[in-house]
């Protein structure tokens, strides 16, 4: 039989949170109701209704607070036959926002406390024949997180002490890049499901072993069954990827075993630019007597991805960050990944849009930021396939969470709740403990980061027992005892390269010492086109003391000055680069987005330059999860700034790019970052002269950089150089920006802008400025 959906039209009504929640059902007579729209959030609900305006626009965003201290409950009619309810069956919710109550026909099932886990409830004897009433009752996450007795080793940003015992989304309690909504709602899919006296509940795949041709697959599996003698019963695990089968039928001799599959001349699944991310079609299936009782159909990769790092990393001391995949280097080029939208039930609907232009960019590997939420199988499907591999980092961030007993087994929870239902996915390359907890505790509280239960103890040992192939990172940026003895994270190899925010190539960015910068980023104004849809005509211009842009950048409330300082800071990074202050909305959304793509491709450069002394970047971040000024290349109405344009040429796989000058030379240097030889054809020219200044043909090794030339510069002299480069059949373009500022923004944008958007993979800069 399949299972019911409870999608669709729910009824929902609300009133402020009483003192003490009665265990008894209310009057709804008595409460405000209105339709509902089930996977959904109250607060789109609100404005369907006409009761909140578009919360997106203007300062609306602080109309919602009040609603952070409501309780709501969802009503919802079915139907369900005999014969369903007599095979037994479960109500799960795939996500649900976050305190809550369900009851099934006036019988109260039990209860949750997390948005990020899918919970699941045995409904075989609450369940009547015709017409049934579910209703699910949410209460306040604010005042529900009160009732936690906080301990004085607890820390987070001011905004954020609500969020510490709250197991929903850090960044729905405020964050610098997405606004304060303490939503609620049911958020993900509902359904009913029947059971099956035989079925198999769990199958981990994963590459034992890589031979020269062959490779060894190692699959664990449990079902269940209500027969106690299992000598009828066979399990059968059969895969293909193209033209390569492999096929094993095996006795269990208990509900719960492993076996290991022999595959023959594998095709293996690779990362973007390395090779092919194969994928098997892998079927288990449960027999007795040789008729099939269940099917589980996943698709898995044959690979091997390992992250391979040292505690430290110095110039008298190298160390390294390194991920290799089926034994080989792998350079990273990728971005952070935060969320699609504010709120929740709108992610599924954003995500194909983004994960779009996460493949056309070239990124292969995105990091899954702690602040966020857990992204469903949709999004690791689209990874597998395109061979994007995935930093995941469990949902922490930013603040010292609680250290008790209590939290402890609620994290493992979660966590195995997480690992359980994504493991098979090829793509996850990372398990990481937390987004800089380690760096909250060295910076702001001088503590040591290793006392930290949650991620040196409870998750690396569910990490340990639920997906023991896998590498775990306690942090992100990780600080171990080393780093903690010498008091100095600039020697850890993974960093967050943020500081100060001036011209990007101060020593700050340009001396950095990190092998691996799993963020780094620079703020971009978006077009005028995309501010007009979400700042009201008078608020335009100026930016200074300018309500609306301090709303949008993103300010939690508008009595508190916390992240104001980052639309000056967008100001101040226009003047770095070209000494002006834009006298007009236009200037100014120009000057931005150029400074923002210099920045990007700059820092691309740097590391990709230094291979493999550094071996990857995680720039922050594709696309924004609501309106706002931000360090995104893709604002939320997927309009893309200029930078996008600039990162996409500098990630295609082979590329060549000029360093900054060293001795009065500048080096032209080709990086290769796939596992063939490369060979073609350059031209090097100056943009304001049209002069041919370097060209020839290239060859360079798989996985290296190769320097092609050294070409004398006056370090001094404002120029711009244009690349154009043949590899095969494909032509690419680059360029570079010589000199010191500040340079001119009217020979940049008149001049030198339109020649640079004229290379291949040309672009219409035209639409920045409206």
């Amino acid at each position: 039989m399949e299972p019911i959906s409870l999608n669709g039209k729910w009824k929902l009504y609300w009133r402020t949170q009483q003192e003490q929640i009665s265990a008894q059902l209310p009057d709804f007579s008595k409460l405000q109701n209105i339709d509902a729209a089930v996977p959904g959030n109250v607060e789109i609900d609100l404005q369907k209704a006409g009761i909140l305006p578009d919360i997106y626009f203007g300062d609306n965003i602080y109309q919602v607070k009040p609603y952070e201290f409501a309780e709501w409950w969802y009503l919802r009619d079915f139907k369900v036959n005999k014969e369903f309810i007599d095979n037994g069956a479960e109500l799960v919710f795939a996500g649900l926002d976050c305190f809550a109550d369900i009851w099934l026909n006036g019988k109260l099932l039990g209860s949750t406390a997390n948005m990020f886990i899918e919970h699941r409830f045995d409904v075989t004897n609450s369940l009547i024949p015709g017409n049934n009433q579910a209703i699910v009752h949410i209460k306040s996450a604010v005042i529900e997180g009160r009732k936690h007795r906080h301990d004085v080793c607890e820390e987070a940003l001011p905004i954020n002490h609500g969020s510490l015992s709250v197991r929903k989304a850090p960044h729905m309690f405020g964050w610098d890049i997405m606004p304060r909504v303490v939503s609620a709602g049911i958020w993900r899919d509902v359904t009913i499901q029947p059971h099956k006296a035989n079925r198999i509940t769990e199958a981990y795949y994963f590459t034992r072993q890589l031979k020269k041709d062959s490779a060894e697959l190692g699959v664990k599996y449990q079902f269940q069954t209500s027969e106690h003698d299992l000598n009828r019963f066979q399990l059968r695990i059969s895969g293909r990827c193209g033209s390569s089968r492999f096929e094993k039928t095996i006795k269990p001799y208990h509900t719960f075993g492993q076996t290991d599959v022999t595959i023959k001349n594998p095709r293996l699944w690779w990362p973007k630019g390395y090779g092919k991310p194969n994928l098997y079609k892998v079927e288990l299936e449960l027999l007795r007597n040789g008729r099939l009782l269940d099917r589980r159909i996943e698709n898995i990769g044959i690979r091997q991805i390992k992250l391979d790092y040292t505690e430290t990393n110095s110039k008298e001391n190298p160390g390294k960050f390194l991920f290799t995949c089926n034994g080989i280097p792998i350079m990273i080029k990728g971005t952070n990944h935060v969320p699609l939208d504010a709120l929740h039930s709108r992610d599924a609907q954003r995500l194909g849009g983004a994960m779009e232009l996460l493949d056309d960019l070239g990124c292969n590997m995105i990091r899954c930021w702690g602040g966020n939420v857990y992204e469903d199988h949709s999004f690791f499907d689209f990874c597998d396939s395109h061979g994007i591999m995935v930093w995941h980092d469990f949902a922490f961030a930013c603040a010292f969470y609680p250290q008790t007993d209590e939290f402890q087994k609620i994290v493992a929870a979660e966590a195995e709740s997480v690992i359980c239902k994504l493991r098979n996915h090829p793509s996850i390359a990372v398990w990481a403990g937390d987004n800089e907890v380690d760096s909250l505790c060295m910076y702001f509280a001088g503590t040591d980061p290793g006392r930290n239960r949650l991620t040196r103890q409870t998750l690396p040992k569910v990490v340990a027992r639920c997906d023991p192939y896998r590498s775990y990172l306690p942090s992100s940026p990780y600080y171990g005892p080393q780093v903690v003895a010498a008091n100095n994270p600039d020697l850890a190899p993974e960093q967050h390269l943020w500081g100060p925010r001036d011209y990007y190539k101060k020593p700050f960015y340009s001396q950095n010492n990190a092998c691996f910068a799993s963020e780094i980023g620079y703020h971009g104004c978006p077009n005028i086109s995309s501010l007009k849809k979400f700042i009201s005509p008078e608020k335009l211009w100026p930016w200074q003391d300018n309500s609306q842009w301090f709303t949008h950048s993103t300010n939690p409330d508008p009595d508190v000055d916390i992240f104001r300082y980052r639309i000056k800071l967008m100001a101040d990074q226009i003047y770095h680069l070209f000494g002006f202050r834009p006298k007009n909305l236009r200037e100014f959304v120009l000057a931005s987005q150029i400074t923002q793509g210099e920045a990007n491709k700059y820092f691309i450069e740097l590391f990709r330059a230094a291979k493999w002394r550094k071996s990857g970047i995680l720039w922050w971040n594709l696309i924004d999860g609501w309106p706002q000024f931000s360090d995104a290349v893709v604002d939320y109405y997927y309009s893309k700034k200029l930078a996008y344009h600039y990162i996409k040429r500098v990630q295609t796989d082979i590329c060549i790019m000029i360093t900054d000058p060293e001795d009065e030379y500048c080096s032209v240097v080709v990086a290769n970052d796939t596992l063939k030889r490369a060979a073609g054809s350059f031209k090097l020219t100056d943009a304001d002269t049209g002069k041919i200044l370097l060209k020839g043909k290239f060859s360079v090794d798989a996985n290296i950089n190769k320097t092609l030339a050294r070409i004398k510069v006056n370090p001094d002299s404002q120029r711009m150089f244009l690349i154009k480069y043949n590899v095969g059949e494909r032509t690419f373009g680059n360029h570079y920006l010589l000199g010191k500022p500040p340079f001119s923004f009217r020979k940049y944008y008149q001049k030198w802008l339109k020649q640079i958007s004229t290379l291949p993979d040309r672009f219409d800069y035209r639409q920045i400025g409206e």
